[in-house]
């Protein structure tokens, strides 16, 4: 009996986390985004807008 237990608690504990966070694959070629110098000019104009604005507030 206690074998048997066993058994099933670790089907358990193997099987239902796979059903349960099964997730979708990645989506095909057209679909992806090229992330390049776009956003990294945005990031660098943020932080030297907040570094502007941080000076500003000491004087």
């Amino acid at each position: 009996m206690k074998h048997l237990l066993t058994l099933i608690l670790f089907f358990i504990l193997i099987t239902l986390p796979t059903i349960l966070m099964a997730q979708p694959g990645l989506p095909g070629s057209p679909e992806q985004t090229p992330i390049d110098g776009g956003l990294g000019i945005l990031a660098a104009a943020g932080g030297a807008y907040a570094i502007k604005k941080m000076r500003d507030k000491k004087e």
